[in-house]
């Protein structure tokens, strides 16, 4: 019997948290039907007896608090409604409890992005992490120590999982059902709860918006022309000189304000212009590989497939309206 508690911190997405609990319980139920013992005792902790969440609409009562949990297999950390320093810093007694947990050998998942907790206590640094598409430049503004990506759904390292989006992270959890009760399980709790178990990335999912919420006015300017002028030949020497720096000056503060390269930059605003033409035209990828600024069919595809996880004709056959 493995002992899994779910932490339950102020800024918890209920929804998300319930929705994983659910899933052991499935697993549960189903090991019981087939005459096997449930493999999971699923309990909440909470720093205090109860938690009053969504600014006090819902109100938990835990199962136990965090200093009289006890024995703890596998702690699962929950999605964060506000995942930000505010948040964070009002955790202080959670995150300090993570940290000795893991540290004393026990396991820990992080569902999206609940990853903050467990990053606010330096068990990441180093590390690669999975978190949702769409926080990873706060996520590398706020812990620069991780190393934050998006390209996959699950990551599992020393016994330190982290997912990517609050519905994928139902991966983790049937991830975590196959290794530590059996794969029929897995399977089972899969059909029932209709997820699309093949699926191992994020990124036919991401929409590149580029990071601007930093104080940079340079970059900042720098990012306006690409994304106005991405079509035509740009490169980073000229942009340099159009903004009076030196290459490795404006290399050096681009990278810093947003998490990117210049390069990096140019080829995702080319991407996501490319998807949009795929999902809303009827154009050849021929001609909507012109009008994003390409001209070699094999490097489009390559870059687009390093960005989106699939080739355009397959994205295109997935979002056409």
């Amino acid at each position: 019997m493995k002992n899994v508690a779910f932490l339950l911190p102020g800024a918890a997405n209920i929804a998300a948290l319930e929705n994983a609990r659910q899933g052991f319980m499935v697993a549960n139920q189903f090991r019981q039907a087939q005459g096997l013992a449930p493999r999971f005792a699923v309990r909440l902790l909470a720093s205090t007896p109860e938690v009053r969440l969504d600014q006090g609409r819902i109100q938990v009562q835990v199962d136990a608090v965090l200093e009289d949990a006890g024995p703890v297999d596998i702690c699962i950390v929950p999605p964060l409604l506000a995942p930000g320093p505010e948040a964070i810093a009002e955790e202080a007694a959670m995150i300090a409890w993570l940290a000795r947990h893991y540290k004393d050998g026990g396991e820990l998942a992080c569902l999206c992005v609940g990853a903050a907790l467990p990053a606010a206590a330096g068990l990441l640094d180093g590390r690669q992490a999975v978190v949702h598409w769409a926080a990873q430049a706060a996520y590398a503004q706020w812990f620069p120590k991780v190393q934050w990506v998006c390209d996959r759904i699950v990551k599992e390292e020393r016994g330190l999982y982290t997912s990517g989006g609050a519905f994928s992270a139902a991966h983790l959890v049937l991830h975590l059902i196959e290794k530590y009760s059996d794969r029929d399980t897995a399977i089972w709790c899969a059909k029932f709860f209709q997820l699309d178990w093949s699926r191992h990335t994020q990124l036919p999912f991401a929409v590149f918006m580029g990071h601007k919420a930093h104080h940079d006015e340079a970059v900042l300017a720098v990012q306006q022309h690409i994304e106005s002028r991405y079509v035509e030949k740009l490169t980073v020497d000229a942009l340099a000189r159009r903004h009076a720096m030196g290459r490795r000056t404006l290399e050096r503060r681009f990278r810093q304000a947003t998490g990117t390269s210049i390069v990096e930059y140019l080829q995702r605003t080319r991407i996501e212009a490319a998807k949009k033409h795929l999902e809303n035209s009827r154009k050849t990828v021929a001609e909507v590989m012109y009008e994003v600024g390409y001209n070699d069919s094999k490097a489009f595809r390559g870059i687009f497939v390093k960005y989106c996880g699939m080739s355009p004709v397959a994205y295109r056959e997935r979002y056409l309206l």
